[in-house]
């Protein structure tokens, strides 16, 4: 068997802009690990709103990711990756144990986001995002620029 680079997928966008979608895809495609925040805070009974939650969890799946990477995987994690500074500290230390980074970066309009967490709010167990706490999560979310995405890698597909 032929050993291939590990590889990073850093799933960059605001909840309804279809990191999950995409997520699933490559986890076929790329016959890699998936990791999701959410799922992990929802499956442990926890509050997707409990921001010390959220860290730990993330902190735990992080490394999680990290020991995956060392050992040739694929990853893709669906964070959301709202800030520059988190992503570049992914990018940095991924790249430093030989792994590819790619940032999946899914801009969509506000007014689409609404309307697909709109449709998400009325599946049974799905957790309910108003408009109002939509348009708080776009006003903390920092778009990458050109400039930032050059800095990854291409995408395998």
């Amino acid at each position: 068997m032929a050993h291939r680079q590990p590889r990073l997928v850093l799933l960059c966008g605001l909840p309804g802009a279809g990191k999950t979608t995409v997520a699933k895809r490559l986890v076929q495609e790329l016959s890699a690990v998936r990791l999701c925040p959410d799922e992990w805070l929802a499956g442990l009974g926890l509050d997707l709103f409990d921001d010390e939650a959220r860290e730990r969890v993330e902190r735990c799946l992080w490394q999680h990711a990290q020991a995956l990477l060392a050992s040739g995987a694929v990853v893709v994690l669906e964070n959301g990756f709202w800030e520059r500074t988190e992503r570049d500290e992914k990018r940095l230390q991924a790249r430093a144990v030989g792994a590819a980074v790619e940032l999946c970066y899914l801009p969509v309009p506000m007014e689409e986001l609404e309307r697909r967490i709109a449709l998400r709010n009325n599946e049974p167990g799905s957790v309910v995002l108003t408009a109002e706490l939509l348009r708080n999560c776009q006003n903390q979310f920092e778009p990458p620029t050109q400039a930032e995405l050059d800095l990854f890698d291409a995408p395998l597909l």
